[in-house]
C-alpha cells in the first residue's frame, strides 16, 4: 500500500534520501511531471534555470524543457545535458514534495547520492546552489565524453567468496604499469561485486590476472554502453581532477554542514564539515564510489525508509533489493534445509551478518520512488 502524504510526512525523520546519478537513460517520468498541471510551474522553472547554466558553460544551446516535453532521451554525446537534467529534476521533485504536500525533506535522518547524486545531495543539504554546483562537471563534461570512446564498463562479481579488493586494486595498477591503457575500479557495489572501467584491452588483461587471485569462480559482465570514466584514474589523462580543483576555488560554498547530513561515497562516512566540502569533491572526481558503505550506513542509522530522488533511480534501489533477497534467503537457511544449497553460494554474507548485524534490517527497509509517489497523488 503506497504511503499517504500524512504517512510520508510522519516517517520522514526515519528516512534516508538517496539521489541517483548518471545512467544510460535519464528521463524517467520527467515528461509526466512536466505535463502535470499542478507540478508544471516548479518543474519548468528548475529545468529552465539549469538550461541557462548548461548553455553558458557548454557553449551551445541547451533547452531541457523542450527535451523533456518531447521525451528526448540523453545520450553519451549529450552528457552535459544529462548532468543538468538529473540535478534539475532532483531539486524539482524535492520542491514538489515540500510545496504541494508540506513535507520537509530536511527532516530526513541522512542522505547520500551515487556519483552525480552526491552533488545533488549537497545542493539539497544547503552547501551549494544547483546553478553553481553543476558548473564544474559541466565544464569538464566534453573531456569525460571524449575519454569514454575506448572505455568499457564491466561488472565483476562472484557467487560465493568476497572479492579480495586489495589484490584487485593492485592488479589494476599492474595493468596500468604495462603502458597499454588505464583501468580502475569505479564502484564497490558489495563485498562480492564491483564496477570497473577500462580502456582498450585492459579489462581482458585484468580478468586474466584476477582469476588467479580470487578464491572462487569470477564473472565479468561487460556493458555495451559508453560511460564517462569518472571515479577512476582514466580521467587523469586530461588532468580532469586538477582542473576540477582549480574551478572549485571560486565556487560559493556555504561553509556549513549539510542538513540532512550527507554520507559521502568518496569516504564512506559523514565527512562534509564546513571546511572539507572542496577537498571531498576534489576526491569525488577520480575516487571510486563506496556504495556498499552507504548501504550499510543507511541500515545502521536506523532508517526504516529510503526515499529515492531523481528520474528512474536504478543502481541504489537495485542494490537494496538484492541485499534484501540475499538476507532473507540466508536467514531462511536455519529453517529450511532446502535453502542450504543457496546459502552455500553466499558465504560472504554469512560471514558478515554476525559482525554487521545492521544487515539484518534489510528485509524491513521500505523503498519509495519519489517520482512515482508524486504522480500517484491527487493534486
Amino acid at each position: 500500500m503506497p504511503l499517504t502524504p500524512e504517512q510520508l510526512g510522519r516517517v520522514m525523520t526515519s528516512s534516508a534520501l538517496a539521489f541517483r546519478g548518471y545512467n544510460s537513460t535519464n528521463l524517467g517520468r520527467s515528461q509526466e511531471l512536466l505535463a502535470h498541471g499542478a507540478y508544471r510551474p516548479i518543474v519548468a522553472r528548475h529545468l529552465s534555470e539549469l538550461s541557462v547554466v548548461a548553455s553558458e558553460t557548454l557553449g551551445r544551446k541547451v533547452d531541457l524543457v523542450a527535451r523533456v516535453r518531447a521525451g528526448e532521451e540523453t545520450t553519451t554525446a549529450s552528457y552535459g545535458d544529462a548532468i543538468a537534467l538529473i540535478v534539475a529534476m532532483e531539486m524539482a521533485q524535492l520542491e514538489l514534495l515540500q510545496e504541494h504536500f508540506g513535507i520537509d525533506y530536511r527532516l530526513a535522518r541522512m542522505s547520500f547520492g551515487y556519483s552525480l547524486g552526491e552533488i545533488a545531495a549537497l545542493v539539497a543539504g544547503g552547501v551549494l546552489k544547483a546553478a553553481d554546483a553543476i558548473q564544474v562537471p559541466l565544464a569538464l563534461a566534453d573531456d569525460c565524453v571524449a575519454l569514454s570512446e575506448d572505455v568499457t564498463l564491466g561488472v565483476l562479481f562472484t557467487r560465493a567468496a568476497a572479492l579480495p579488493m586489495d589484490d584487485l586494486e593492485r592488479i589494476c595498477q599492474e595493468v596500468n604499469a604495462d603502458g597499454q591503457g588505464v583501468i580502475g575500479i569505479s564502484t564497490y557495489l558489495a563485498p562480492n561485486s564491483i564496477l570497473i572501467l577500462g580502456q582498450g584491452t585492459t579489462l581482458a588483461r585484468f580478468i586474466e590476472r584476477a582469476e588467479k587471485v580470487v578464491p572462487d569462480r569470477v564473472y565479468l559482465r561487460r556493458n555495451d554502453q559508453k560511460w564517462p570514466p569518472l571515479h577512476t584514474p582514466i580521467i587523469w589523462e586530461r588532468n580532469v581532477p586538477n582542473r576540477a580543483a582549480r574551478l572549485m576555488h571560486t565556487l560559493p560554498f556555504a561553509f556549513t554542514t549539510p542538513h540532512p547530513n550527507v554520507l559521502s561515497l568518496v569516504t564512506g562516512d559523514y565527512g562534509y564539515t564546513p571546511n572539507m566540502a572542496r577537498e571531498i569533491l576534489h576526491r569525488w572526481v577520480d575516487h571510486p564510489q563506496r556504495l556498499w558503505d552507504a548501504v550499510y550506513a543507511t541500515l545502521a542509522s536506523g532508517a526504516d525508509f529510503v526515499l529515492h530522488v531523481g528520474p528512474a533511480p536504478n543502481i541504489i534501489p537495485a542494490t537494496f533489493s538484492r541485499l534484501h533477497d540475499n538476507v532473507v534467503a540466508q536467514l531462511a537457511t536455519s529453517l529450511r534445509m532446502r535453502a542450504l544449497s543457496a546459502a552455500a553460494r553466499r558465504p560472504w554474507l554469512g560471514r558478515l551478518l554476525p559482525e554487521r548485524a545492521a544487515l539484518l534490517r534489510a528485509p524491513y527497509l521500505q523503498q519509495v520512488n519519489l517520482e512515482d509517489w508524486l504522480l500517484a497523488q491527487s493534486v
